[in-house]
């Protein structure tokens, strides 16, 4: 069987033997074996341990030599829209300007003015340029990702979307999970008629996507001016009748009761989460959701970042992930992710690699195979450059510090 062994491996970090998502002060224990070995097995960790225990391996295999370096587990971004036609930087410019991003969505642009892009696209050449961003992101070590569709909006145009990530799929080493996101916002004709949109959804799209199994999950932007918590509660249980577990934009802009109506619904995860209180901090701690914070956007659109160490002390699960989408995060750069949730979030260089790697491997039910250094898992691994420390990572926030990354046992090249 094909085999590689790491030896000399400075820091082999989130070793672990039992995974379930973290929460609280569980979030700052980061286990790692200082001087180690790990063997890779075909695409799955096989072993691991100090040097001073290293058995002797009776069969041939490759062996790599990581002094001064460190290995995790490869990073899971659980929240990006990685599937669009152009980029906005015309919109970036209004921003400087001083226009805020309501205002740029109420003048057309926004989801819309990525909507209008997608349509006049097609299939090919969407998914030439998503395997293009996917590729760049697996270097970065991106191992795991969730993409939603959501510029579509009509039935032909989501459809597209879905297809172009059943496609990423089947051809990129990185795994992949797909939600749904037709009710990211109303398309015009339907401004002003919410209902005859949600029909669409429930009626038109839902058993579509189903038919040809393109989704694994149901998002819906719950905000205000988008879709309110009982217009999200009733589109997720049209999704949850067809399988789809639903994940949710929830408290970007307003306390919009989004992340309460994602807790009732038994959510996998409520993302973004810039606008919380004390109540919805309360319904999240009590709840097996996970909240993914996606503090790369809230630097983006100038907005106050996600309050990271209330979430923790409250007892939370937090995921983070980049929220890569050419409007408002146009980086799917866990790295940065990573360094701008201890700058800006106060959150431990512990809690935030925890967050990045098991975490959001939870985010997106992939807990049982990804996101840790445990035996049986795939092996997902980051090998970084020669480091002083672990904290080095997010400290030299600048730098690229990934030296290589390997993907189901196979280098990315």
């Amino acid at each position: 069987m094909p085999a590689t062994l790491f030896t000399n491996i400075k820091q082999l970090v989130n070793v672990r033997a039992q995974t379930p998502a973290l929460r609280g002060n569980d979030m700052a224990v980061l286990p790692c074996i200082e001087d180690a070995w790990l063997l890779i097995e075909d695409d799955t960790i096989a072993a691991c341990g100090p040097m001073n225990q290293l058995p002797s391996v009776n069969y041939q295999l490759s062996t790599v030599n990581c002094s001064g370096r460190f290995i995790l587990p490869a990073w899971c971004d659980s929240h990006t829209h990685l599937v669009f036609a152009a980029s906005r930087e015309a919109e970036f410019i209004d921003k400087i300007k001083g226009l805020s991003y309501a205002e740029i969505a109420a003048r057309g642009g926004g989801i819309l003015n990525s909507a209008r892009k997608l349509a006049e696209t097609g299939e090919d050449e969407l998914f030439r340029q998503a395997s293009v961003r996917l590729e760049e992101l697996s270097r970065l070590g991106t191992g795991a990702i969730e993409i939603k569709s959501g510029y579509g909006l009509s039935v032909e145009a989501e459809l597209k979307m879905l297809r172009v990530i059943k496609r990423l799929k089947a051809s990129s080493p990185v795994t992949i999970k797909a939600s749904f996101l037709g009710a990211h916002t109303y398309p015009l004709p339907y401004k002003d008629n919410h209902q005859g949109y949600i029909d669409i959804i429930i009626n038109e799209m839902l058993p579509a996507i189903a038919g040809e199994k393109l989704a694994d999950y149901i998002d819906v932007f719950c905000e205000e001016g988008f879709f309110s918590p009982e217009e999200t509660m009733t589109i997720c249980r049209a999704g949850k009748g067809y399988g789809l577990k639903p994940k949710l934009h929830a408290n970007q802009l307003h306390l919009s009761g989004g992340v309460q109506a994602g807790v009732a619904l038994e959510a996998v995860s409520v993302d973004h989460l810039e606008t919380m209180d004390e109540d919805a901090i309360r319904s999240l701690a009590g709840s097996s959701t996970i909240g993914t914070l996606l503090p790369t956007a809230a630097f983006f659109l100038r907005m106050p970042f996600q309050p990271a160490r209330a979430l923790v002390q409250a007892g939370c699960a937090i995921a983070l992930a980049s929220d890569f989408n050419p409007g408002s995060s146009p980086s799917g750069n866990m790295n940065l992710v990573v360094s701008m949730a201890c700058i800006q979030m106060k959150l431990l260089p512990e809690e935030a690699i925890n967050a990045a790697t098991l975490n959001g491997a939870h985010a997106m039910e992939l807990g049982q195979e990804l996101g840790s250094i445990t035996v049986g898992k795939k092996a997902n691994l980051i090998l970084t450059r020669p480091i002083p420390s672990l904290a080095y990572l997010p400290y030299a926030f600048g730098s690229n510090l990934v030296e290589k990354v390997m993907l189901k046992g196979e280098w990315v090249e």
